[in-house]
C-alpha cells in the first residue's frame, strides 16, 4: 500500500475530524518514526505527549507482550493483580490515596468532575455544584469536558452542553475570590495550559487558590492529563509549585502508547464513590496496566527526572539561540516557542523536511518523547532551524 492508497481509504472510511499532515507513519524506534515510504523522522511531539518513551521501547515491550500473552482483558467485576501493582505505584508515586482507573484525559477528568459534585453533595445537599475553571483551559471534548473548557471557540454545535461551569481569568485571585461564593463545590484548572498555548500559571496565583480552596472547603481538581508523570521534569507538574491538589488526573504519557488514565484523590474523598455510581469496561486494562506499570520502574527514578530537567535547560537554550524565535516557556520537555511565521505552516514544512512538531494556539508546541537523545534533538532542531530559515 502506498500513501496515495492510505489517503483514500481513510477519506473513504474516517469521519474527518482530524486535519493530518501528509506522512502515513508505520514504525519507529526511540523518537525516530519511519513512514510508509521508508522515509525517517524526529519526532518532537511524541503522539501529543503519549509515547513518554518513544517508540517500542524494549522493556516496555516486553512488559505489555508478556502480559498479553497471558491476559487481555477481563471485565472490572474480578480482581486484577496487575491492574492493583500498577494502582499502588501510582498512588505511591504522586502521594495519592486512591486511583479510579480509565482510557483517557478526558475520561479522568470526568470522574474528577462526578467526585468533586458527589463529594459535595453527600455533605451539604443539593445545590453545591458549580465548578470554576480557567478561560483558555482545555479538559476534552466530551460534551461535559468540552462545558469545562474555558475556550468560547469550543461551546458550539453541540448543544446544550452540559451546564454548572463558570470560566474566569488566571493569575488574578480577587477575581476568584468574587466567583467563589455559595454554589461552589470545585476549581479545576492546568498548572500549564497545554493546548491553550503552554502557558505556565503565576506560582503565587496557585498558592493562592489552594488557601482559598482550604477556607472554603472547596475541592482544588488539577488536571495532570498533558503535564504529569514526568513530562515538567517532576512526576507532576503541582509540585513545581509546592501545591497539592484533592483531586489530579493522568493519562497520555502514563501507558506510553496504550489508553490508560486515572482520577487520584486525597484521603478526604478516597470512599466518595461507591459500587455503581462510575465505572469504565476497559479501565485498568491488564495491558494497559502491565504498560503503565513499566513507565512508572522507569520514569519515577530521580536520575531520569534529572535527566528531564536537564535536557530541558539544554533545549531551552538552543531555542532561544534560534533568531526566528521570539519567545520560549514551558517547563520540563514541555516548551513552547513563539515565531515570526505561521506556526501551523512551519510545522507542515518541517514534516516535509523530516521533522514531526506540535502546534499550540499560534505557537509551536514541543513534547518530545522523555527519554530523547541528544544526537535525536541535536538532528530535529538543525531540520526547524532550517526550515524557519526559508
Amino acid at each position: 500500500m502506498d500513501f496515495n492508497k492510505v489517503k483514500l481509504m481513510e477519506k473513504e472510511n474516517i469521519m474527518p475530524t482530524y486535519g493530518r499532515f501528509s506522512v502515513a507513519l508505520v514504525s519507529g524506534k526511540g523518537a525516530t518514526a519511519v513512514d510508509i515510504e521508508g522515509k525517517k523522522y524526529i519526532d518532537f511531539g511524541s503522539g501529543i505527549g503519549v509515547n513518554s518513551l518513544g517508540y517500542c521501547d524494549d522493556g516496555w515491550v516486553k512488559a505489555v507482550s508478556e502480559q498479553m500473552a497471558k491476559l487481555q482483558h477481563i471485565s472490572n467485576l474480578y480482581y486484577s493483580p496487575i491492574q492493583v501493582e500498577f494502582a499502588e505505584k501510582l498512588c505511591k508515586a504522586t502521594g495519592f490515596s486512591k486511583a479510579f482507573l480509565c482510557n483517557s484525559g478526558a475520561e479522568a477528568n470526568e470522574c474528577a468532575i462526578k467526585l468533586a459534585r458527589k463529594y459535595s453533595f453527600d455533605k451539604y445537599g443539593s445545590g453545591r455544584d458549580k465548578i470554576i475553571t480557567l478561560v483558555n483551559s482545555f479538559h476534552g471534548r466530551t460534551v461535559t469536558t468540552l462545558s469545562a473548557t474555558g475556550q468560547d471557540a469550543m461551546h458550539n454545535y453541540f448543544y446544550p452542553f452540559t451546564e454548572g461551569f463558570e470560566y474566569i481569568k488566571a493569575n488574578d485571585i480577587s477575581v476568584l475570590e468574587n466567583a467563589a461564593k455559595d454554589g461552589i463545590c470545585a476549581v479545576m484548572l492546568e498548572c500549564i495550559q497545554g493546548e491553550g498555548g503552554i502557558l505556565p500559571i503565576d506560582k503565587d496565583y496557585l498558592k493562592a487558590v489552594r488557601e482559598l480552596c482550604n477556607k472554603n472547603d472547596i475541592m482544588l481538581i488539577i488536571d495532570e492529563v498533558q503535564t504529569g508523570i514526568g513530562r515538567t521534569g517532576k512526576i507532576l507538574a503541582q509540585e513545581h509549585f509546592n501545591i497539592k491538589a484533592d483531586i489530579t488526573t493522568v493519562a497520555k504519557g502514563i501507558g506510553a502508547g496504550l489508553p490508560l488514565g486515572a482520577c487520584l484523590c486525597n484521603d478526604n474523598l478516597a470512599n466518595v464513590m461507591s459500587a455503581g455510581t462510575h465505572g469504565s469496561t476497559f479501565g485498568g486494562n491488564p495491558v494497559a496496566c502491565a504498560g503503565g506499570k513499566y513507565v512508572l520502574d522507569i520514569v519515577n527514578n530521580p536520575e531520569f527526572l534529572n535527566e528531564i530537567n536537564e535536557k530541558s535547560e539544554w533545549l531551552f537554550m538552543q531555542l532561544k539561540s534560534i533568531p526566528q524565535i521570539k519567545e520560549v516557556r514551558g517547563m520540563g520537555l514541555m516548551i513552547g516557542a513563539d515565531i515570526d511565521a505561521d506556526a501551523k505552516d512551519i510545522a507542515s514544512k518541517c514534516v516535509e523536511n523530516g521533522l514531526l512538531i506540535l502546534t499550540a494556539k499560534a505557537s509551536l508546541r514541543f513534547l518530545p518523547p522523555l527519554n530523547i537523545t541528544y544526537d535525536e534533538l541535536k538532528r530535529g532542531l538543525d531540520i526547524l532551524k532550517s526550515v524557519l530559515e526559508k
